[in-house]
């Protein structure tokens, strides 16, 4: 039996992977769970799923925590610590074969390189990790002999497509977008747009700031960065076309001028179990696609100028250095504060130019310069964000 351990259990990508660990109990079990805040949901996978060790953010939290499990009657409490120091004991726990790297943000990006090093088998979903840490992360991985093995539905489809060849014989990975709720969206109306109209994915249930970022395409341009490194691809061999049914999940375009695509329904379960059953495939009885309502597969070219975050993306991809980092700690400064009504849709875009511009481009040697970089980029769009709401406040 494989033995999981989970950062970020309590969100979207966590609860999914239980539940893809509880129709497979015969080959999972679950090691370690590092979750924030949530403690009616963490209360429920503990009592479910029994870990050894469990990581909560703050000592008050885990005392809380504490009287719940008291409380329900759970008799064998797991080892409860807090923290960065409890995200990295789950994260390298010896008994655990592979990491589930789920949480939201840089919280996770310390301990999933520190798992990395350590040897783990890695499911990622944390965007942040690739996108502020790549160069370092990979280097770590090739140095102990690890595949990160991607849970995104995108890069997931990628790896999915590469089996089929070798990779000098790869012309271009081809990463789908559906376009999020503005596809067809006046641009004038688009700016003006509100958080609950943002917040409407018409294709996926997600969180609040990744159903943002699919709004204004900025989910797209840390999938073009995170394919750059977990696939060895020049910046120029990625592409991103909108595909608003989001059935076909990404393509792969070899240099004969085959062009394999993977398809599946819009359910995480199937790429996460795909990245814990590796190198098998396991049958599955809850995932399937619905062949009888696929009528049409469309395609559109993306427009830089109804989604500009895109743009700033790549160019952060082609200088590097500490630039991915900064656009990923100013686009979380800027849909905060959007959600916040403090600036506009169209501001995230501007915040986030603007802190790309003030970014010195120097070289990541360790995680504590990745870290540093984070947080004077965080500090930037913070000022960025007062001038832009300062501006709107006064017109």
């Amino acid at each position: 039996m494989k033995q999981i351990a989970i950062l970020g259990s309590t969100g979207s990508i966590g609860r999914q992977t239980l539940a893809v660990v509880e129709a497979m109990p015969e080959r999972f079990g679950v090691v370690a769970l590092a979750a924030g805040n949530n403690l009616e949901e963490l209360t429920k996978q503990i009592e479910r799923h029994a870990p050894e060790l469990v990581s909560i953010a703050t000592p008050e939290a885990a005392t809380k925590l504490t009287e719940r499990l008291h409380a329900a009657g759970v008799e064998k409490l797991p080892e409860i610590l807090h923290g960065p120091a409890g995200m990295l004991a789950v994260a390298t726990h010896p008994v655990a074969a592979t990491l589930v790297s789920a949480a939201v943000g840089v919280v996770g990006l310390e301990a999933t390189y520190a798992a990395v090093k350590a040897g783990k088998q890695v499911a990622l979903s944390n965007k942040e990790v690739l996108v502020a840490a790549g160069e370092l992360v990979m280097a770590a991985a090739r140095e102990a002999n690890v595949e990160l093995l991607p849970v995104d539905s995108e890069h997931n489809a990628i790896h999915q497509c590469l089996r089929a060849g070798q990779h000098r014989e790869v012309k271009k990975l081809i990463l789908t977008a559906s376009g999020g709720p503005f596809r067809r969206t006046p641009l004038a109306e688009m700016a003006a747009a509100t958080p609950k109209q943002a917040l409407a994915h018409p294709n996926w249930v997600m969180g609040r700031r990744i159903t943002i970022d699919s709004a204004t395409l900025v989910n797209k341009g840390f999938e073009v960065i995170e394919a750059r490194w977990l696939f060895d691809m020049r910046p120029d061999q990625i592409d991103v076309v909108i595909h608003p049914q989001s059935t076909i999940h990404s393509l792969v375009e070899y240099v004969d001028g085959s062009i394999l695509a993977q398809l599946g329904p819009t359910d995480m379960r199937m790429p996460i179990q795909y990245a814990l059953t590796y190198p098998e495939r396991a049958a599955s009885k809850d995932v399937a696609l619905d062949w009888a309502k696929l009528r049409r597969l469309d395609f559109e070219k993306v427009s830089m100028r109804r989604f500009p975050c895109l743009r700033l993306a790549r160019e952060a991809m082609r200088k590097l250095g500490a630039l991915p980092c900064a656009f990923n700690a100013a686009d979380e400064v800027a849909v905060e504060a959007f959600l916040d009504l403090r600036i506009p849709f169209s501001g995230i875009a501007e915040v986030i130019e603007r802190v790309l511009e003030r970014t010195p481009n120097v070289k990541m040697t360790s995680i504590a310069d990745v870290l540093a970089s984070d947080a004077e980029a965080r500090r930037m769009a913070r000022e960025e964000v007062e001038r832009k709401a300062a501006r709107c406040a006064v017109a």
